[in-house]
């Protein structure tokens, strides 16, 4: 099949705009991944290291509050400790506005997607309220900037993250021999280490066993997090000695965090995370069940280049399967939110103007009735393909309801459905969605019918 505009903006990006032309050519889509981050520089989210609250912020508003207890400072402490968490609140917000802002307005969707993909793949969720706010900014540290580079970088960085380290609770693991457990009744925590082999590399059914888990498990030690210093290495808690994982060594003098990220550069090269990694990539852009050519294809080329991963999008862009008519994938509900608003050009500064109210109202709460709660997927696996999981009764009265209620509140005008369609669609859509928008009663009902259409909540 040869490449097509409408489908490179629907299957690889965040979907039609009436003002942001559809890539031309793959040359084009793959020519503006490899430039700067256009969007990110516009519409700034900030790193886990420069976020206002941290963890620490929260730990030293803590501290404040316990040491005036009881004095005349109390009041005043008890009040700065409650807008620490206010803003963190808000930022939480700002950050909905921030990435709904980019899906809506960039011109380089297919890297907006794909840092979704990867934030997915290596899911990190907060472990208390105070931590709500910094998934984003998580992404914008670890996963964002590597989304063209090297797997291995992104690998290195994730595990190195605080918000990998307190979510797995790598920071409670200690080697069974090191200093930190002479004496103490803590031992080797083998949560991220299995989630990294299973999960995040060679996959489940991958060439590992669970000797492979125990050894990650004890190379790992060593790598925590505090509010204080973020990701850090601690050699007190290191297990001494060498570690073999998957047959090669790793360590064996004086701990080190090389010698951790030597070990996690060596799996990121396995050919069955090569394989793993492009069979993910197909089943999320392309098909539930991908083409076993395309995946052995993918993963050749990421072995061939060290583990680059425009190599890969590179050989999936340029398969057949990628251009194939039938849309086979169902849009999530953050997709389908941004989508929409995407389609209808909303406005940068309407979103960001946009009440806390509407953003928790619009936004939040509808995806959770869709069935994907914002930034918080059930478990490390991060959200499920499976059209089964987004096509559900309450999940389509959702997208229903959205579509016919919100629009009207985006927008003081909303756009001819007759005209919409082919905004939304593309110049082919299928002819009950034209008829339905031509023969809607009101300009309201036939946006809204439009952006509920199957032919609307595919890719």
């Amino acid at each position: 099949m040869p490449f097509d505009p409408t489908i490179a903006a629907i299957r690889f990006g965040m979907g039609l705009s009436p003002t942001i032309a559809p890539p031309n050519s793959v040359a084009d889509m793959l020519g503006i991944l490899a430039g700067p981050d256009t969007i990110a520089a516009e519409v700034p989210i900030p790193t886990y290291t420069d976020v206002y609250p941290s963890p620490l912020d929260y730990r030293q508003a803590t501290r404040g509050l316990r040491q005036a207890q009881g004095t005349d400072a109390e009041e005043a402490a008890d009040q700065h400790r409650r807008q620490v968490r206010e803003d963190g609140h808000e930022l939480l917000l700002t950050h909905v506005r921030s990435e709904m802002t980019r899906a809506a307005h960039t011109q380089d969707g297919f890297r907006e997607r794909l840092t979704r993909f990867w934030a997915d793949h290596f899911t990190a969720r907060p472990t208390k309220g105070i931590d709500r706010h910094l998934v984003s900014p998580y992404i914008e540290e670890a996963i964002r900037p590597n989304v063209t580079g090297r797997f291995s970088d992104m690998l290195v960085a994730v595990v190195g993250s605080p918000m990998m380290i307190w979510f797995l609770d790598q920071h409670q693991s200690m080697g069974p021999n090191s200093q930190a457990a002479r004496g103490g009744n803590r031992g080797l925590n083998e949560n991220l280490a299995r989630e990294i082999l299973e999960l995040h590399t060679l996959g489940v059914g991958g060439a590992y066993q669970q000797i492979d888990v125990r050894e990650l498990a004890k190379l790992l030690t060593g790598v925590s997090a505090s509010a204080d210093q973020g990701g850090y290495f601690r050699p007190s808690h290191a297990e001494p000695g060498a570690e073999r994982v998957l047959g090669i060594e790793y360590g064996g003098g004086e701990p080190s965090i090389e010698d951790v990220n030597a070990g996690l550069r060596g799996i990121a090269m396995h050919p069955d995370t090569a394989r793993h990694l492009a069979r993910k990539l197909v089943v999320h852009f392309i098909a539930p069940t991908p083409d076993a050519d395309l995946v052995e294809a993918m993963a050749t080329r990421y072995l061939e280049n060290g583990g680059i991963l425009m190599g890969m999008y590179e050989v999936m862009l340029a398969h057949e399967a990628a251009w194939a008519i039938g849309a086979l994938k169902v849009k999530q509900p953050f997709d389908f939110i941004a989508s929409s608003v995407r389609a209808l050009g909303v406005s940068r500064e309407d979103i960001f103007a946009s009440e806390r109210s509407f953003i928790r109202g619009a936004v939040q709460r509808p995806m959770t009735v869709m069935g994907q709660t914002w930034q918080r997927p059930v478990g490390p696996d991060g959200w499920p393909e499976e059209e089964e999981n987004w096509i559900t009764p309450q999940g389509m009265a959702g997208r229903i309801t959205w579509s016919m209620q919100v629009p009207g509140r985006l927008l003081d005008r909303l756009p001819d459905p007759r005209e919409f369609v082919f905004t939304a669609l593309g110049p082919t859509p299928p002819e009950a969605v034209v008829f339905a928008a031509n023969a809607a009663e009101t300009v309201s009902d036939g946006v809204g019918l439009v952006l509920a259409s199957a032919a609307f909540q595919r890719r």
